[in-house]
């Protein structure tokens, strides 16, 4: 199976909000996991500052996932949203999103990608550690807005939030994808 990566276009952006919901589903399995409610259209995402990665099994194949960087104040780029549909989870895609996310990031300047996360869920926290990142406390005035805007939510009524930060190491700003 190959895994095919691009930024996302008009037509995948209609898909993404049922990626994201697929992906949320495998959440009610969690203690006191309730509905998390609609997830923003892709439309909408394509509205924040930053950029939308897509994989595919193919080179214009229908997307099975997504990474959703945001770019705040130009000085922060943070990883809001990693989904892939559960019927192709474990096959690269999640990882293969985070690593040209990263790339990506690092072509456009930045040191350093953070994302929050579930600390004990497995394809949170842990699968983020073996892509690189690390447990930080929210240094700057965005990520502490965004650990009080999660408080609000009530997101750790499913388990303990954590803050994970991948630095960026210095290498050609070269694009790898189409």
């Amino acid at each position: 199976m190959a895994i095919h990566l691009r930024y996302a276009g008009e037509a995948d952006l209609l898909l993404l909000g049922g990626i994201e919901d697929a992906a949320d589903a495998l959440f009610a399995s969690l203690p006191g996991a309730g509905d998390f409610g609609a997830s923003p259209t892709g439309q909408h995402r394509a509205g924040a500052q930053g950029f939308i990665l897509v994989s595919a099994e193919s080179h214009s194949g229908t997307p099975v996932g997504f990474a959703h960087v945001v770019e705040h104040n130009r000085t922060e780029a943070h990883l809001e949203q990693l989904s892939v549909l559960p019927e192709h989870g474990r096959r690269g895609h999640g990882r293969a999103l985070v690593d040209s996310a990263k790339r990506e990031a690092r072509t456009r300047g930045y040191g350093r990608l953070t994302l929050r996360t579930f600390a004990e869920v497995p394809w949170n926290a842990p699968f983020y550690a073996g892509c690189g990142f690390v447990e930080t406390q929210p240094a700057t005035v965005h990520e502490r807005e965004l650990q009080r805007a999660e408080a609000q939510r009530g997101l750790e009524r499913l388990g303990r939030r954590v803050q994970m930060t991948a630095e960026l190491a210095e290498g050609p700003k070269t694009r790898y994808l189409t």
